[in-house]
């Protein structure tokens, strides 16, 4: 491994320079086709490592019981987000002792924001308008007749060897102890409209079955594209034709899973994205077409008059998707590249890697839709809180200081109706508020929001991705919460900033343990803050509290009860 523990066992750790590794080696050599300009896997893995943001595991693993437990504990074992790494395991294993021919990266597309960026190829704050633009103005791909994809093909009966067909892909199980076989977590399905001949381009889990038989979910209650085209060849009575990709240039996987509009075709979102065409080859035994520079691509055709049971398997929801039935895909061929590396997202309990790779994206399409598509006036920010409830159920949206409150009513309306599927909790706070902070939303929301007036049910919304319950019955609702200020408000109750900021001063000189501080961790003035107590505050902290005292004595008063407020002097305006 590229960290490991001393020999002296005192928490030391020892490092090597991900970038020289010589596990690394066999990626150093990526190919540039046909005007290509993005990077592909093997070129994203290396700069993960000069930025140094790879871990590399250069020792056995064991697919089914480690890889995933291990990878999971930068998510649940208080690490902060900003030090999360990818990790990329050169050695797979099995539960059996099998050894495999590929590498498997793990959290390798989106471990935190920093490594969303080095995929991406764009600093972090012109991602959002990036998106922005990519979905406006896609770019067509490019038809190329050689690609990395195909340098080894394994195709028909060939497949039938020990080891040839899907039992050769070290695919990790994702929740062991709780899901039933491995799972394609990152597994980008390729389907064409009958009618149209547009193409699909969705991230859906895949069981594997067999040899040659792959599951097949298609997220039904988020009507994936790939659901739509099933329907269609269903009616035909046509088995479906389909390409799956398992590792590809990032803005290929950046794209397969957004949310977009079923007009758009996936791939050219990505062309826009990554700058230019995205190189695309015929597949070999189906007609669609796929990216030229993916690792490993599966072909075949998804039976569409029967499906099997499929699952139990631990979703992004925090729970574990118990059994139901779903398709199946019978496997034609199976193409890679040589020295291939398989890609697998870390999901289940957020925060996790499929977590942040739909954030990063979706927050600015929803404040784009709020601000542009609806041209409302204050919005300030949309975020999607993340911890556990896997951003679709608590959208926070962030307003300018008096914003008209027909305008937050709007940003409510609009937010619940981007997706009929997200928003159950949308809530509008003041530009105060850090609406990442899932504390200060319960502040917003205990002090600044009467039930009665600032809330509203909206019922008949789309249930969405989350564990069926005995009351569903294929619907939910959207509460939408006015959690703003609706006058003016007496100050935030902590020392002013010029105190705060002098104590931690104090503070780092004592040599006490490193600060991070928390919004709020100052006061400041919301508004009702009248001159007099204003002096007053400022007679106490130049010890004049007893002559502040002596003032009082000339107010007092026999026909007041306890706890009655003082008569105060407007403001002056």
């Amino acid at each position: 491994m590229t960290d490991r523990v001393s020999a002296e066992g005192a928490g030391m750790v020892e490092r090597q320079n991900p970038a020289t590794h010589a596990a690394l080696d066999p990626y150093r050599n990526s190919v540039r086709t046909q005007g290509r300009c993005y990077p592909d896997l093997h070129e994203h893995v290396l700069a993960l490592a000069r930025e140094d943001r790879l871990v590399i595991v250069d020792e056995p693993i064991n697919k089914d019981t480690e890889m995933h437990p291990l990878v999971r504990w930068q998510y649940r074992g208080g690490i902060p987000e900003t030090d999360r790494r990818a990790f990329l395991f050169t050695q797979p294993t099995d539960a059996k002792g099998r050894r495999y021919g590929a590498a498997v990266l793990v959290a390798g597309l989106a471990a935190n924001r920093e490594v969303y960026r080095i995929g991406f190829g764009k600093p972090l704050d012109e991602i959002g308008a990036t998106w922005v633009k990519a979905m406006a103005a896609p770019v067509a791909p490019r038809l190329v007749t050689e690609a990395a994809c195909q340098e080894i093909a394994i195709i028909g009966d060939a497949l039938d060897a020990p080891g040839m067909a899907l039992d050769g892909l070290p695919v990790p199980i994702s929740t062991p102890g709780w899901d039933n076989a491995p799972y394609l977590s990152a597994g980008h399905y390729i389907t064409k409209d009958p009618d149209t001949g547009l193409q699909n381009l969705g991230n859906y889990r895949g069981q594997l079955k067999g040899p040659r038989r792959l599951g097949m979910n298609p997220s039904v209650e988020l009507r994936a594209g790939i659901y739509a085209h099933w329907l269609k060849y269903k009616a035909r009575g046509e088995k479906m034709p389909c390409c799956v990709v398992i590792g590809c240039p990032p803005a290929v996987s950046y794209a397969a899973v957004q949310k977009m509009p079923e007009s758009l075709d996936e791939l050219a979102v990505a062309g826009a994205l990554a700058g230019g065409p995205i190189n695309l080859v015929r597949a070999k035994t189906v007609d669609l077409l796929v990216p030229a520079e993916a690792e490993i691509v599966i072909e075949g055709w998804i039976d569409t008059e029967f499906l099997e049971p499929e699952a139990p398997f631990g979703e992004s929801h925090g729970y574990v998707n118990l059994q139901e039935y779903n398709a199946f895909m019978e496997v034609t061929a199976i193409t890679r590249r040589r020295n291939p590396i398989l890609t697998s997202f870390i999901s289940q309990v957020t925060p996790s890697e499929s977590s942040v790779i739909r954030r990063v994206a979706m927050e600015p399409v929803y404040l784009n839709h709020l601000r542009s598509a609806l041209g409302i006036r204050g919005v300030k920010r949309v975020a999607m809180h993340e911890p556990l409830t896997s951003l679709y159920a608590v959208i926070a949206i962030q307003m300018e200081r008096g914003t008209p409150e027909t305008e937050v009513w709007r940003a409510l309306y609009g937010a619940s109706s981007l997706h009929r599927f997200a928003g159950k909790w949308i809530i509008a706070v003041d530009d105060d508020i850090d609406p990442e902070n899932a504390d200060a939303l319960f502040w917003a929301m205990s002090y600044r929001c009467q039930p009665q007036h600032d809330l509203k049910v909206l019922e008949h919304k789309d249930a969405g991705h989350g564990p069926r319950g005995p009351h569903d019955g294929g619907e939910s609702a959207a509460v939408l919460i006015n959690a703003l200020l609706k006058g003016k408000f007496a100050p935030v109750a902590l020392p002013r900033r010029e105190f705060m900021e002098n104590a931690k001063a104090i503070w780092e000189r004592l040599g006490l343990p490193p600060l991070k501080p928390e919004v709020p961790w100052h006061g400041y003035d919301l508004g009702d803050w009248p001159e007099d107590l204003a002096r007053q505050a400022e007679m106490a902290v130049h010890g004049d509290y007893f002559q502040l005292g002596a003032e009082l004595v000339a107010q007092r008063r026999s026909d007041v009860e306890m706890n009655a407020p003082v008569p105060r002097k407007p403001t002056p305006e």
